[in-house]
C-alpha cells in the first residue's frame, strides 16, 4: 500500500521544520532560527487517525527571490549567505514537493500577518491542482489564533491555528489532512531495502544519487556540504521495493562546526543507523583519506552491511589493465577491517558501472539476512578448533562446547565456552573467516559473542 505523502510548504522560516519534527515524532529536521537552513526535501514518516503516511519537509519558497524584486509588504527573508547561492535549487527542490503530494499543508506565520511573499506561495498551490491545508503557525495566544482569520483572503479555505513548537491545533489539522487522502489501499505494503549513501564532503553522493534515479532528485553542487539533512527516496527497482537515503557529508570529530554543520551529521549517522546497507563513497581523485576511515568506522560501530563505491573513477589519468582492481586492494589495505567488503569503481559524471551498484546492494541485503543452521555451525567450529586449536592462556586451554545463530541483520552468533576471558580477538577474527570461507556474507558484518556454559544453565 503506497502511503499518501504530506508536503510541508511555505516561504522561509514560518516553522515548516519545527512541524516536521512533532508530526513523525523525533528532532529529524534541522531547526535553527535561520532562513533557509531546510534545503533539500526531506522525508519521514508519521500517523494519525490509523493512516500512515510520509511527510515531505522543505526548504522556504522565496518567490519573489528567483522571480520579481521584493515588493512592499515583503518581510525580509534575510536568507543566510551560503543559502542564497541555492534559492532557485531550493524552490526547484519544493516544487518537486508539491508534484509528489497527495495533500500539502501550506504554512503561514500568525504574527507577520498575510505578507506578498504568502500571496505568491498561494498563487503557486493553486495552480498545483494539489489539495491544500491552510495551517497559520505561531499561533500561541487567542489574540493570534484570531487574527488567524484574515488568511481567509488568500482563498485556500479553511485556515487551520496552529503551534508546531507547543502542539496545539494541530489534531484538528491532522483531521483535515487525513481526509484529504485517497481511500486506502487494501494491498499490502513489502518491507523495503534501506540504502544509505554515505561519505565525506564532496565526494559526489548526491550526484550518484540523481545518477541511480536517472532524474535530478538531490541539489548537486562541487561546494562541499551543500547536502546538510538525510534524504529518503522510495524507489521500485526490478520487483524490490528500496529506500535511497542520501546524507551530509561526515567529517571526523573535532572538525564538525558547530550549527547547522553539527546537526547535519547527526542526521547523516542516524541515516546509518536506519540503514540495511551503506554505500561508503570515496574520491578515486584523492585516494584514501583518515576520514573515509572514519566514516567507515560509524557504519562498523552500527553493524551495518556496506559496499564501497569509488566516485569519480573516470578522471583518474593513466587508467591500465589492473589499474581498478590494485585501488581494490590498496583500500582494503587501508580499511584492513573492511577486507570482506566488496569494492566497486564508478562515475556518478559518466553513470559507468552505476547500473551495478543497486544489484550489488541487494546482494548484500540478502547475505545480512543469511542464517546457517546449528548443526552446520557446529561443525565449522569444530572443525576451526581441530585444524588449529587456541593457544594455551595462563595455563588453561579453551574449550568450546556448542554455538548458536542467535540473530540475523546483522548475523549474531554465540558460541559457549569454558571461559570467555580465553579467547583473544585474534581467534576471534580467525574463528570469523572459517565462517566466512563457507558463508561469505558478503559485505557484512559478523557479530561474534563467547559466553561461558554456566551463563546458558543460569
Amino acid at each position: 500500500m503506497r502511503k499518501p505523502i504530506v508536503a510541508l510548504v511555505g516561504r522561509p522560516n514560518v516553522g515548516k521544520s519545527t512541524l516536521f519534527n512533532r508530526l513523525i515524532g523525533e528532532r529529524r529536521a534541522i531547526v535553527q532560527d535561520e532562513p533557509g537552513t531546510t534545503r533539500d526535501r526531506l522525508y519521514g514518516e508519521a500517523e494519525w487517525a490509523g493512516r500512515a503516511f510520509i511527510v515531505v519537509d522543505t526548504g522556504g519558497l522565496d518567490i519573489a527571490a528567483t522571480t520579481k524584486a521584493p515588493q512592499k509588504g515583503d518581510r525580509p527573508t534575510t536568507l543566510s549567505v551560503s543559502s542564497q547561492d541555492y534559492v532557485a535549487e531550493i524552490r526547484a527542490q519544493a516544487e518537486i514537493a508539491i508534484e509528489e503530494a497527495d495533500v500539502v499543508v501550506f504554512l503561514v506565520d500568525a504574527r507577520d500577518g498575510v505578507t506578498a511573499a504568502d500571496q505568491d506561495v498561494a498563487d503557486v498551490l493553486r495552480r498545483s491542482g494539489r489539495p491544500v491545508i491552510l495551517a497559520v503557525n505561531k499561533s500561541d495566544n487567542p489574540a493570534r489564533r484570531q487574527a488567524a482569520l484574515e488568511f481567509y483572503e488568500l482563498g485556500l479555505g479553511e485556515a487551520y491555528p496552529i503551534s508546531s513548537l507547543h502542539g496545539t491545533g494541530t489534531g484538528d489539522l491532522l483531521d483535515a489532512v487525513v481526509a484529504g487522502f485517497p481511500p486506502a489501499s487494501e494491498e499490502e505494503e513489502s518491507e523495503a531495502v534501506r540504502i544509505a549513501i554515505v561519505g565525506r564532503p564532496n565526494v559526489g553522493k548526491s550526484s550518484l544519487l540523481n545518477a541511480l534515479l536517472q532524474q535530478e532528485r538531490a541539489i548537486v553542487s562541487p561546494i562541499p556540504g551543500t547536502t546538510r539533512d538525510a534524504l529518503d527516496t522510495p524507489l521500485q527497482w526490478e520487483g524490490h521495493e528500496i529506500i535511497l537515503i542520501d546524507t551530509a557529508g561526515i567529517r571526523r570529530r573535532g572538525r564538525v562546526e558547530s550549527g547547522v554543520e553539527k546537526y547535519s551529521v547527526l542526521r547523516a549517522i542516524n541515516a546509518i543507523e536506519r540503514a540495511d546497507v551503506a554505500l561508503l563513497v570515496l574520491d578515486a581523485t584523492a585516494g584514501i583519506t583518515a576520514q573515509d576511515a572514519h566514516v567507515a568506522g560509524y557504519i562498523l560501530e552500527a553493524f551495518k552491511s556496506v559496499a564501497i563505491l569509488v566516485n569519480k573513477w573516470d578522471a583518474v589519468e593513466d587508467k591500465q589493465t589492473g589499474t581498478a582492481e590494485a585501488f581494490a586492494q590498496a583500500v582494503r589495505t587501508e580499511l584492513r577491517f573492511l577486507d570482506y567488503v566488496p569494492v566497486l569503481t564508478v562515475s556518478a559524471l559518466t553513470r559507468q558501472r552505476v547500473n551495478k551498484i543497486l544489484p550489488l546492494a541487494l546482494m548484500i541485503a540478502e547475505q545480512r539476512k543469511l542464517r546457517i543452521p546449528t548443526a552446520e555451525l557446529n561443525r565449522l567450529i569444530r572443525d576451526a578448533v581441530q585444524n588449529h586449536p587456541a593457544p594455551n592462556r595462563r595455563g588453561k586451554q579453551l574449550k568450546f562446547f556448542y554455538g548458536t545463530q542467535a540473530e540475523i541483520a546483522p548475523p549474531t552468533f554465540v558460541l559457549f565456552v569454558n571461559d570467555r576471558e580465553l579467547v583473544h580477538f585474534s581467534y576471534a577474527r580467525y574463528l570469523e573467516n572459517q565462517i566466512r570461507r563457507a558463508y561469505p556474507f558478503t559485505g557484512t558484518p559478523l557479530r561474534l559473542e563467547f559466553r561461558n556454559r554456566r551463563e546458558d544453565q543460569d
